[in-house]
C-alpha cells in the first residue's frame, strides 16, 4: 500500500529555491532516508509532509486513514504532567475500556446470573474483553516501561515532572512518545541526537521490526545502514532515488557517475567526429549527400548533459610543527568529582605516539570531563598525568561549534592567529567553504555546521601534535564528515576523541578506551572489534556463571549424607508424581468449564433460570477449584 506520494514539489524562500521537481514515495514497510547537504532542505521537506510548513506547487498525496506520526529536530516533549502520566495518556482509550469492564463486573455481580439481564451484560463484557486483549490492554504498560528504558529512562522515577527535564531528556521522552503511538508512518528528523552509543543500539533494533513505515533524516551514517532500504538524495534542489542503505547509496552514486560519464565522452566523441566529417565533406560534390545526411543525424541527436559531480567540498589537512615523543599521556589511578558526587575513579591509561584513540562510554560517566583534566580545565581530585616531550595539544569541543561572537568570520580567525596574512586567512576560509561575502558574515548568525567547519579551521591553524576532539562530527552533514574523516586518517599525529559516530569511530579508531566509573579498559582494535569483544566477554561471563552455579551445586551435593540425598530424591518423585495428578485433574476441570459455558451461551437455555443459576455456581466453583490447582503446580514447578 502506498502511505505517502510526492509528485513535483516545490518550495522557495523568496527568491531562493529550495525545492524543486521532487518526487518521493514511500509504500508499507519501506525505510526510506532523506539525505544531502546542510541547506540541502532536507528538515523542509520532512515539514511539507508534516503538514508544518507550506509549499508552492506540486502535490503531496496521504490516503485519509494513513497516520503519521511526526518528531521535529530538538523538538522536546512540553508538558507539566509526570513522565508515566504523559505516555500512559496514550493509552487512554485502553483505561476507559478498563473501566467500563471494571463497571461490567461490579453489574453482574449485583444481578440474577438466570436473568436476561446478566446474559446481556456478560456479552457486552466479553466483547470489551476481546477488544481490551486485541487492543494490547494487558500489555501496554510493559510496553511503556520498555521503551522508556529502551531510550535511557530506566533509572528514573516516573513520577518526575517532564518540567524538571533538560532539553535532551524532553526530546528523548518526544520520541518515546511517538514510538508507543505507533503511526503508520513515522517521519525523524534527526532522532539520534541526544542518545548515546547505547541507546542508539536499542532504537536501531526497535526501528528495524517496527510494524509501520519509516521516513528518516539522520547524519549518522551507521545508523542508516542498520535501519534504511531505501535512499533519496536531495542535491541541487532535486531528488533522486538509491536502493539500499547509506554504504549501498555511495556505491551506487559512485558507479551511476561513472557510467554517465563515459556515455557522455562517447557521445562527445561521436558528435566531434561528425562534425569533423561535415566540415571535410560538405563542400565536395561527391560527399556533400553524406555530409548533409551526417548533419541531419547531428541534429536530431539529443545531447546529453555532462554529469554534475559533488557538490562543493569543504577541503583541509591537519599538520604539526614538530613531533612529539613516543610517550604522548600517561594517567595514574585519576579520579574526578562534582562537589561530593564521584563522577569516575581508578582510571589509568596510556596513549603514545600515533594513537588514534575513541574514549567511549554511557552518556554522564565522565568522557568530556576527562578530556578538560587533560587539557587542564578541570582539576583532578587524584592521580597524575604524565604528558610527554614536545607534546602540544589542540583542543576541539562540541561547545565551541556554538560560537556567539558578534566579530565576522574573516577576524574570528585572523585574530587568533594575527601574524598570518588576510590572503592566507581567506584562503583557509575558503577551504572550509567561507567564500565571497561569507567572511564578512556576523560568526553569531552562522548555522551550526558552519560554525562547527570555523572551529575546524581554528583547530587545523594551530599544528598540533595531539588532537583531543570532543563530538567533532556534530553539527556536520554527511558530506564534511567524510572530508574531516580523511583529514584525521592522513593526519601524522596523535587522536583522542569522543564520539556518538560509530562509523565516523569505526574509520578513525585504531583502539577504543570504554570509560566506567571505576575504571578504564583498552581495546586493541576499532569499533566493531570492541563490540565482538564485549559480546565474547559476556559470553565467558555468562559460562563462569553457570559453571560456579554447577559447583556450587556439586558441592552442596557432595556435602550431604547418603540418607539425605535418599530423601531428596524421594520428595522429587512426589513432586513429579503430585505434578502429573494436577496437570490431569487440571484438564478435566477446564474441559467441564468449557462444557458448563457452551451450556451458558446456548439460546435454548436462555428462559431456565434454574439451569442457568446451576450451571454458574458449578462454574464459579471449577474456577475456584482450578485456580488453587495451578497455585499449587506452580509452587511444586519451583521447587
Amino acid at each position: 500500500m502506498i502511505l505517502l506520494q510526492v509528485n513535483d514539489l516545490a518550495k522557495s524562500f523568496g527568491a531562493d529555491v529550495i525545492l524543486s521537481n521532487i518526487k518521493l514515495e514511500v509504500k508499507s514497510g519501506d525505510r526510506v532516508a532523506i539525505v544531502g547537504r546542510n541547506g540541502a532542505g532536507k528538515s523542509t521537506l520532512l515539514k511539507i509532509i508534516a503538514s508544518k510548513l507550506s509549499y508552492d506547487s506540486g502535490e503531496i498525496i496521504k490516503p485519509k486513514e494513513v497516520s503519521i506520526g511526526y518528531l521535529e529536530q530538538n523538538s522536546g516533549l512540553s508538558s507539566s504532567l509526570t513522565i508515566w502520566d504523559e505516555m500512559e495518556l496514550i493509552f487512554s482509550y485502553l483505561k476507559e475500556t478498563e473501566q467500563q469492564m471494571r463497571d461490567l463486573e461490579m453489574q453482574m455481580a449485583e444481578v440474577d446470573p438466570s436473568s436476561q439481564q446478566f446474559q446481556s451484560i456478560l456479552k457486552k463484557y466479553d466483547q470489551l474483553q476481546h477488544e481490551f486483549s486485541d487492543q494490547g490492554g494487558y500489555q501496554y504498560e510493559a510496553d511503556i516501561r520498555s521503551v522508556l528504558h529502551g531510550l535511557g529512562f530506566g533509572s528514573f522515577d516516573y513520577e518526575t515532572s517532564i518540567s524538571t527535564l533538560s532539553g535532551g531528556q524532553k526530546t528523548r521522552l518526544a520520541l518515546a512518545k511517538l514510538l508507543l503511538i505507533k503511526p503508520d508512518l513515522l517521519i525523524l528528523d534527526e532522532p539520534t541526537n541526544h542518545l548515546d552509543i547505547e541507546t542508539l543500539t536499542w532504537l536501531e533494533q526497535y526501528l528495524q521490526t517496527y510494524h509501520g513505515a519509516l521516513l528518516i533524516v539522520s547524519h549518522d551514517r551507521y545508523f542508516l545502514d542498520k535501519v534504511v532500504n531505501l535512499v533519496y538524495e536531495l542535491s541541487r534542489t532535486r531528488s533522486k532515488k538509491y536502493h539500499g542503505n547509506y554504504s549501498d547509496y555511495l556505491d551506487q552514486k559512485a558507479a551511476d557517475y561513472e557510467k554517465d560519464l563515459k556515455l557522455y565522452e562517447k557521445q562527445q566523441d561521436e558528435v566531434a567526429s561528425l562534425k569533423e566529417f561535415i566540415q571535410k565533406n560538405l563542400a565536395r560534390a561527391s560527399t556533400t549527400k553524406r555530409a548533409q545526411s551526417r548533419r541531419k543525424q547531428l541534429e536530431k541527436m539529443e545531447l546529453l548533459d555532462r554529469p554534475q559531480g559533488d557538490e562543493k567540498s569543504a577541503h583541509f589537512s591537519f599538520t604539526i610543527d614538530r613531533p612529539s615523543g613516543n610517550d604522548v599521556l600517561k594517567g595514574e589511578k585519576l579520579a574526578f568529582a562534582y562537589e561530593d558526587l564521584p563522577i569516575f575513579e581508578n582510571v589509568s591509561f596510556h596513549v603514545s605516539r600515533g594513537d588514534s584513540i575513541a574514549l567511549v562510554g554511557p552518556n554522564g560517566v565522565g568522557k568530556s570531563t576527562l578530556l578538560k583534566t587533560i587539557i587542564k580545565k578541570l582539576s583532578l581530585q587524584t592521580g597524575e598525568l604524565e604528558y610527554g616531550k614536545n607534546v602540544s595539544i589542540g583542543y576541539y569541543d562540541q561547545e565551541q561549534a556554538n560560537l556567539t561572537s558578534n566579530k565576522r568570520v574573516l577576524n574570528e580567525l585572523w585574530d587568533e592567529f594575527p601574524l598570518t596574512s588576510e590572503k592566507d586567512v581567506r584562503t583557509i576560509l575558503g577551504n572550509f567553504l567561507f567564500t565571497g561575502d561569507d567572511v564578512l558574515k556576523s560568526v553569531s548568525t552562522l548555522s551550526g555546521g558552519e560554525k562547527a567547519r570555523l572551529a575546524l579551521s581554528k583547530l587545523m591553524m594551530q599544528k598540533a601534535n595531539f588532537l583531543i576532539l570532543d563530538e567533532p562530527t556534530n553539527h556536520l552533514d554527511l558530506d564534511s564528515k567524510e572530508v574531516l574523516e580523511n583529514a584525521l586518517i592522513d593526519y601524522p599525529g596523535t587522536i583522542l576523541f569522543v564520539s556518538h559516530d560509530r562509523y565516523f569511530i569505526n574509520r578513525i579508531g585504531s583502539k577504543v578506551f570504554e570509560l566506567s566509573q571505576n575504571s578504564l579498559t583498552e581495546y586493541l582494535g576499532d569499533y566493531d572489534y570492541f563490540l565482538t569483544k564485549k559480546a565474547e566477554q559476556m559470553e565467558l561471563k555468562e559460562l563462569e556463571n553457570n559453571k560456579a552455579k554447577i559447583n556450587t551445586t556439586d558441592k552442596d551435593k557432595s556435602n550431604r549424607s547418603f540418607e539425605e540425598e535418599k530423601e531428596l530424591k524421594k520428595q522429587a518423585r512426589q513432586r513429579k508424581r503430585r505434578i502429573e495428578e494436577i496437570e490431569q485433574t487440571m484438564e478435566k476441570i477446564e474441559q467441564n468449564i468449557n462444557s458448563i459455558e457452551t451450556k451458558l451461551h446456548d439460546p435454548n437455555n436462555a428462559q431456565d433460570h434454574e439451569l442457568l443459576q446451576q450451571l454458574t455456581e458449578e462454574n464459579n466453583d471449577l474456577n475456584s477449584q482450578l485456580l488453587n490447582l495451578l497455585e499449587e503446580w506452580e509452587t511444586l514447578v519451583e521447587e
